[in-house]
């Protein structure tokens, strides 16, 4: 395909990303059903020896994290970049992410505090990032490539009934997913502090 020309929006890589917003109420419901409603109407937590629609709800989450990885690549390498992609993609990423923090949450096995943080971080980053595209890409650093590794194992093994197998197992994923904690809001810091330079530089070139 010529470089310049303006890529179809109806191509795999948007139809990846779609596929990833349409598994997340799809992931949502498999834990919904896991866990079953208790006597107060809340969720609870993963009985010892159940977990068939929690391995089921993990492997949902692993197929769109694949397709996260998969539509960028192709999108790239193919020249299917399309104004509807750079908007979508991102989006895809954070309620599949955001969905889980607040479902393992909502199940008592992730404070609601690195929740809270995190959907902050993200949410609030992604805004500036869109608002400064105005005058100048922010690409992802390596600490934001890092953040998103740590992020997408620790929910990945915090979401196989890990405590069923055994118990340490439920220990690394957690300890994890305070190791993306730490990442996130130390790149949601750096990226701030990116965009103060970008901001000053710009007011000093006019």
């Amino acid at each position: 395909m010529n470089a310049n020309a303006q890529a179809p929006l109806l191509n795999i890589a948007n139809a990846l990303t779609m596929l990833r917003i349409i598994l997340v109420p799809v992931f949502i419901a498999l834990l919904v059903i896991d866990a079953g409603p208790s006597g107060g109407g809340s969720l609870q937590p993963l009985e010892a020896g159940d977990g068939g629609w929690r391995w089921a709800a993990a492997g949902v989450f692993f197929v769109a994290m694949v397709t996260d990885a998969v539509d960028g690549d192709l999108a790239r390498k193919r020249n299917l970049i399309t104004d509807f992609g750079k908007i979508a993609d991102p989006i895809a990423d954070k309620l599949l992410i955001g969905a889980a923090l607040v479902m393992l949450s909502l199940l008592g096995e992730l404070p609601w505090l690195v929740t809270i943080l995190i959907l902050v971080r993200e949410i609030g980053i992604t805004v500036l990032r869109l608002v400064m595209l105005r005058t100048q890409v922010m690409p992802a650093s390596r600490g934001g490539k890092l953040k998103t590794v740590l992020q997408t194992a620790g929910l990945q093994l915090m979401l196989l009934p890990l405590a069923v197998i055994a118990g340490w197992l439920a220990d690394v994923a957690f300890w994890i997913m305070m190791a993306a904690l730490v990442v996130t809001v130390i790149t949601g810091v750096d990226y701030v502090v990116q965009a103060l330079r970008i901001r000053r530089a710009a007011k000093g070139g006019h």
